[in-house]
């Protein structure tokens, strides 16, 4: 049990510029609270910081009077390193500033700030970069997981897009690291998680993209996915760098072009995003219509914001989740079927199992060049595991399980550090592979104490 003084809270407040959230404060309840239901913590004081200043007190409070400390940036994470119990948040979600340079093609970017955030102040330029696919997702915890969206496949990870980033170290130093300053520590925060120190600002190299992208959904009955997930694994090999194709599995939702009678059905919908010329998208995505005969398709130009926000209806806070992945190199027919079995098994009708493509630019970085090093994977797996109520725990979060022992055998061993949930601490080293001495290097530089821990942690060398 934490037992901080009054005369220390008090001073914490009298130091912070932005709120300090105590158990019996009437906004302590929503704020300990985070996308993933499943997560439920009980911090013993949340620091909503205002900037850099009260970050710095933050972490000083936390490392001076020993208490777990958790960062908080968008609370996406499935694994809930968001928050702790017993312990001081460092949150940041009112640090939420997205400035642009369109001349220079930058954003500099505060860690509350939302991938909707983020186009919105970028595509008012008809600029992007690539971040993810739900809008809600917060900017910081994907990109230091790495990050990858509907544009990596042209524009690399999100990490390959970082120019810069101001950092709070556990010492309490505000360092500005970049590939000529602190080149080590920018090295590790490109993948390394929040395991190096907080983020307050970061600098993304923009692209000229929008507003309007082309593309949609193809939606088929889930009996044509086998020959489908065929033809599209071939597609794949000679796809161009600006059309990125997912697939997704599950019970088909209330899709306005979907006739009623689809609803609630298996399916298999391949979800296109096409950033080329506008006029080359209806001969695009022309190879993917031809997968199958579909239930229904929605195919056009639309906002490329809009379709960042396509999937956040599928994704709103508050449900229990829990998610199993794996990196794969292809989809091979072993892998493919297996998918039947497991979706004839779905516990909850929100449960799904989706491939998300990326390869080509992500594929041309050097492994050591960042922290993230599964450059080899063309696709990233993820079993999500999704339903509302806690009496549903064991037979959703055993039907994730099972699927990802039964696809195992055809992954490549590696996985997406931001998709690893609570308990896969024994994954990390898979997470890092080459990489990890390296980072535990840094790890001893920057915070031989283990500080930030509330994370998939890379444990500093006890030698």
């Amino acid at each position: 049990m934490v037992n901080l003084s009054s005369n220390a809270i008090e001073e914490l407040k009298a130091a912070t510029r932005g709120q300090v959230l105590l158990p019996a404060d009437p906004a302590y309840e929503e704020a300990r609270h985070i996308w993933n239901a499943m997560i439920d913590r009980r911090p013993a004081v949340i620091v909503r910081c205002a900037g850099a200043a009260d970050v710095r007190r933050a972490v000083g409070f936390a490392r001076d009077n020993g208490v777990p400390l958790a960062v908080r940036g968008g609370g996406h994470n499935i694994a809930g390193t968001a928050i702790c119990d017993e312990g001081l948040v460092v949150d940041l979600s009112l640090m939420k500033s997205v400035r642009i340079d369109p001349v220079a093609q930058r954003a500099y970017v505060e860690p509350g700030a939302t991938l909707a955030d983020f186009d919105h102040e970028a595509q008012a330029f008809a600029l992007a970069t690539p971040l993810g696919i739900n809008s809600t997702t917060g900017v910081a915890g994907l990109t230091l997981g790495g990050g990858f969206g509907w544009l990596s496949r042209r524009y690399g990870m999100s990490i390959d897009n970082l120019i810069s980033a101001d950092i709070v170290t556990a010492d309490g130093h505000l360092l500005h690291a970049n590939n000529d300053s602190h080149e080590d520590l920018f090295w590790a925060i490109r993948g390394g998680g929040g395991n190096f120190g907080v983020v307050t600002m970061f600098e993304f190299e923009l692209h000229p993209l929008g507003p309007q992208i082309y593309g949609g959904l193809v939606v088929l009955p889930l009996e044509q996915a086998k020959e489908a997930l065929v033809k599209y694994r071939e597609a794949v090999r000679t796809m161009p760098d600006d059309l990125t194709v997912w697939a997704v599995l599950r019970l088909a939702p209330p899709l306005p072009f979907l006739a009623p009678e689809v609803h609630g059905k298996p399916i298999i919908a391949f979800a296109i995003c096409y950033s080329g010329p506008l006029e080359n998208g209806p001969r695009m995505v022309e190879e993917v219509r031809s997968f199958g005969k579909p239930y229904g398709e929605h195919l056009g130009p639309m906002p490329y914001a809009a379709w960042q926000q396509a999937f956040d209806p599928l994704l709103t806070p508050g449900e229990r989740n829990y998610w199993k992945s794996h990196n794969l190199l292809d989809l091979e027919d072993g892998l493919l079927d297996t998918l039947t079995d497991a979706l004839g098994k779905l516990p909850s009708p929100q449960c799904e199992i989706f491939f998300g493509c990326i390869g080509a630019q992500t594929s041309r970085v050097p492994v050591d060049a960042t922290a993230y090093p599964s450059r080899d994977t063309n696709y990233v797996m993820n079993v999500h595991g999704r339903w509302s109520d806690a009496s549903d725990d064991e037979k959703c979060v055993g039907w994730a399980r099972d699927f990802f022992k039964a696809s195992a055998p055809f992954a490549q061993g590696s996985v997406y550090v931001n998709f690893m949930t609570q308990e896969e601490s024994d994954r990390i080293g898979a997470a890092y592979g080459p990489n990890y001495a390296r980072l535990v290097e840094v790890k001893n530089r920057y915070d031989p104490g283990n500080l930030f821990r509330q994370n998939q942690n890379i444990k500093p060398d006890a030698s």
